[in-house]
């Protein structure tokens, strides 16, 4: 199997993995990883640096549309930076125009001549392109492409960034105009780096060195090295069709390093093995055949031995095979190889829960929960062991954290354990506005509206000022068909923040049901201005949709009339 048709076949794995979420999420820099997420403080450098743009070119373009474009090309170069990280050279942040504009976005540490350009887009996964114009295909060895989740505005708080492939310029032959190519004609990204890697034995001082060796010691592997110059001269794009592709290459020459001393075929031969022999388990994994999926893992950590990605695996297979002993075997030899590894904690504590050792399941959750603080099902897993073993103050400030970082855990909402626990906080603690709000908050998803009202309204008992509380009260209220009290509720929001978009939204939807077609609109349309300032498109494009059916109802009324 040649290594283009090896990274198409992961590229087709990744594809439907990212289409179902089952991503490889890694936050170790310089490390490959499908899925990468900015937020909090360095997402907001990013938008300051945009903004600036933004400001510094106010009179030639659109100020939005300056800081939209320059956003989209750094989130993307963040990505390939924290990928490559000492590999490649530091994100360009000369406040000039035309950054993130595709000519040169990075080099290689090692040959400056060696450009990558970064290309960043958001659409639908199945029609989203990317594109490359002749002179970028002329100016860099590699284009790498970057998905983002999100649409790009000014109020987005966090982007999933998808490492969606990459190709290699050569591949491509365009003379003059630009070609655009989707995210199944891409090669998988984890190739990157090795590709990269190659093209540093075909730098100009090494290529010399290289053939002065050559020539002096194998007239063969002379042959072999003039092959492995010219490989990528073919053409794989056709620019009139503007469809890439593919033309299968049979030689392995990028498997060679021409060095007479030291022939590396073996070792990129035994790469190339190993990734097949993961793939292969992943497949068997996915279909639930555990057995099969163990025997692929085996015989890839024979030719890899220091994977921890691929004992997670195996741990993960040999968990579903209830082998929890071999299970945490397998995890703790990827603690041992990558002690930084977060996610192996959270697996190796549910192991150990299951063999009964609770104090060291606690254990590996607490280690979890130091790597990551914002792991809510570490939270919420080290809460079930402590409730069972009769520490219910730990427990529930457990539960009160992992649904303070996520709200919308349903495992945790729809816990009756999680409401006899907050009853007791509030037994313990009467003025506790966190019990009640989370008590009432697990009623409410358990459909005890009026539960829920009650623990709503005790906390405006205590903080007459609490917008959660006024909010869920009157979603509660919506329930029960009391839309005098939720309109109350939602007006309580507005006195207190006349720019809540979403208390205008669901008053305009409590009048509605009380017949109130002018108060509805003037909601609406309110809403409608406060999301389009927030650059929410979707909830503006939604609104105003509505205020259209609303105008269509209205006119059939006088028609009927």
């Amino acid at each position: 199997m040649d290594w283009i048709t090896l990274l198409r076949s992961l590229q087709s794995d990744f594809i439907k993995r990212l289409t179902s979420g089952c991503l490889l999420h890694c936050e170790t820099e310089g490390q490959y990883s499908e899925l990468t997420v900015i937020s909090g403080e360095r997402l907001k450098a990013l938008r300051e640096f945009c903004w600036q743009m933004a400001e510094k070119y106010k009179r030639t373009s659109p100020v939005r549309d300056v800081f939209i474009s320059n956003l989209k090309g750094k989130l993307g170069e963040e990505v390939v930076k924290e990928r490559l990280a000492a590999f490649v050279t530091e994100v360009d942040y000369e406040k000039r125009f035309g950054i993130g504009d595709g000519k040169v976005d990075f080099t290689l540490t090692f040959d400056p001549s060696v450009g990558i350009a970064v290309k960043s887009r958001h659409g639908s996964l199945n029609k989203v392109r990317w594109s490359i114009n002749s002179e970028e295909v002329q100016k860099n060895a590699v284009v790498v492409c970057i998905f983002i989740q999100e649409e790009v505005n000014e109020a987005q708080p966090e982007y999933h960034l998808f490492f969606a492939g990459f190709l290699p310029t050569q591949m491509i032959k365009l003379k003059t105009g630009k070609i655009s190519f989707g995210i199944e004609q891409l090669l998988y990204g984890s190739g990157l780096r090795c590709y990269l890697q190659q093209l540093e034995s075909l730098t100009p001082v090494n290529s010399h060195n290289q053939k002065s060796q050559l020539e002096k010691s194998n007239p063969k592997q002379e042959a072999s090295y003039q092959q492995h110059k010219q490989h990528f001269t073919k053409t794989n794009f056709s620019p009139e069709q503007q469809q890439p592709s593919y033309q299968l290459h049979k030689q392995q020459s990028l498997k060679t390093s021409f060095s007479p001393e030291q022939n590396d075929y073996p070792r990129f031969h035994n790469e190339d093995l190993n990734l097949l022999s993961v793939k292969l388990g992943d497949e068997c994994f996915e279909k639930e055949q555990y057995n099969a999926a163990i025997n692929n893992y085996n015989q890839a950590l024979k030719l890899n031995s220091k994977d921890a990605e691929t004992y997670y695996k195996r741990g993960l297979a040999r968990y579903h095979l209830r082998d929890y002993e071999g299970a945490i075997a397998d995890y703790a030899q990827a603690i041992q190889i990558n002690p930084y590894y977060g996610k192996v904690y959270t697996k190796i504590a549910l192991a150990r829960y299951h063999l009964g050792d609770y104090e060291g399941a606690i254990a590996d959750y607490t280690q979890a929960i130091r790597m990551n603080p914002n792991d809510a099902v570490a939270y919420r897993n080290r809460a079930d062991i402590r409730y069972e073993l009769g520490d219910y103050q730990a427990a529930i400030e457990d539960y009160n954290q992992a649904i303070k970082i996520n709200p919308n855990s349903s495992n945790l909402a729809n816990s009756k354990k999680a409401i006899e626990l907050f009853s007791q906080s509030i037994e313990l603690k009467p003025n506790d506005i966190n019990s009640y709000k989370n008590r009432g908050n697990s009623r409410f998803d358990l459909g005890d509206y009026q539960g829920a009202i009650e623990d709503y309204t005790q906390v405006l008992k205590i903080n007459a000022h609490d917008i959660d509380a006024y909010y869920n009260r009157g979603q509660a209220r919506c329930h029960l068909e009391d839309y005098q009290g939720a309109i109350e509720d939602y007006t309580q929001i507005i006195k207190r923040n006349p720019n809540d978009a979403d208390a205008y939204y669901h008053r305009g939807h409590a009048r509605y049901n009380l017949g109130d077609k002018q108060g509805v609109v003037d909601d609406f349309q309110k809403a409608a201005d406060l999301y389009r300032k927030e650059g929410k498109l979707e909830e503006h494009k939604k609104t105003r949709e509505k205020i259209l059916d609303l105008e269509i109802e209205e006119s059939l009324d006088i028609l009927n009339f």
